[in-house]
């Protein structure tokens, strides 16, 4: 009797289950939509999030001191070879760029911002190349001979042919190094599996060291054993600083939040800043003139390179479009053709913004 009952019950409880199914789709859908959300305005949930005041001051404080104090570790871990990656909760921004400033002013520190959402490594490897050299130049490795066969530019050759430069020349000291210092290397434009294989072969190179720091949960997922043990050569350090991540969520859109223009201004700016004063002058040639030709579609690429020129700001047409292609990535520049077929280059922001762009930069 009591079997009977219990199968009784299922059977009422599965029944019910189905004709409540049937009764849920045979109502009326709801027409709601996430675009009818009165969302705020990022800049204004941004303003809110710079105001909150931050707790555990004094704590923190001790925490980064007692980083500090480690800091001729780190650089005698380097010197032995392997490379340093920060992990733990907070940005590490600020402690790395600390670390540079004030333990590695005996070498070269190339920094790279992995927390914007495209990189142009190939430039970052040029520039390495050339620091390199500038090296060995000042050490007399390189004779006249050798220099006449290294006259091809670094910015017409491939990225093997760069790198390879990089890991044959040795320099005389053996604790001599050019630091590449990675602001979240596990960030958006480093992502992807060939960038990481080109940052292992960089760092495996004999004259580099790398430090990186990285925040993603799944950051380990990026590396396999080679790339983590023989050619990164990683040497861990927990390091949480419980700073928030200011400057690297500015890149990243706020869940219901809706973009401003003034936004778009914040990220172009903290862009130029980090770019070379001449890229930063080429940006103003070309700001000027929209400014000056609010009806035109843009400025022609010659009439760009021709002033570029008149100015020494660069010196040929692949230095421009080095430029031309770091403005591209970060979407500071686009190209558009005008009614006579020519393409022209413009910068998507109001002219109001604009202006205050170029203000800001020249300060």
């Amino acid at each position: 009797m009591e079997q009977h009952d219990i199968e009784e019950d299922e059977f009422g409880f599965s029944r019910n289950y189905f004709l409540a199914k049937e009764l849920g789709n045979s109502g009326k859908k709801s027409g709601h939509k996430l675009a009818d959300i009165d969302v705020v305005d990022e800049q204004e949930l941004r303003e809110a999030l710079a105001n909150i005041e931050q707790k555990h001051e004094k704590e923190i404080d001790e925490l980064i001191k007692t980083y500090k104090s480690s800091y001729q570790e780190w650089v005698c871990e380097l010197r032995c070879g392997f490379g340093l990656l920060m992990y733990g909760f907070g940005s590490k921004r600020t402690l790395l760029e600390d670390f540079a400033s004030t333990a590695l002013t005996e070498y070269s520190v190339v920094v790279i911002n992995g927390y914007l959402q495209s990189i142009n490594l190939k430039q970052v490897v040029i520039t390495l190349a050339e620091l390199l050299c500038d090296q060995l130049k000042a050490q007399q490795k390189f004779t006249s001979r050798s220099l006449h066969k290294q006259q091809q530019p670094f910015d017409t050759r491939s990225m093997d042919d760069l790198i390879a430069f990089l890991d044959q020349h040795h320099l005389e000291d053996s604790d001599s190094f050019i630091c590449v210092l990675v602001h979240n290397i596990d960030g958006p434009g480093l992502r992807d599996p060939d960038t990481q294989q080109y940052l292992a072969r960089i760092a495996a190179c004999s004259n580099i060291r790398v430090v990186a720091s990285i925040d993603h949960v799944n950051a380990l997922l990026l590396w396999d054993k080679k790339m983590v043990h023989t050619q990164f050569n990683w040497y861990w350090h927990h390091v949480p600083t419980f700073a928030p991540y200011k400057v690297e969520g500015m890149f990243l859109p706020l869940i219901l939040a809706q973009g401003g223009s003034s936004q778009n201004v914040k990220t172009a700016s903290i862009v130029l800043q980090s770019l070379t004063p001449n890229a930063q002058s080429v940006f103003k040639v070309l700001a000027e003139h929209q400014l000056a030709n609010p009806d035109e579609e843009g400025m022609p690429v010659n009439n760009l390179y021709a002033t570029c020129r008149e100015r020494f700001l660069v010196s040929s047409q692949i230095t421009l479009n080095s430029h031309l292609t770091e403005f591209k990535d970060h979407d500071l520049v686009k190209t558009r053709r005008d009614t006579e077929g020519q393409d022209c280059l413009y910068i998507p922001i109001p002219n109001e913004a604009l202006e205050k762009i170029i203000k800001d930069t020249s300060q």
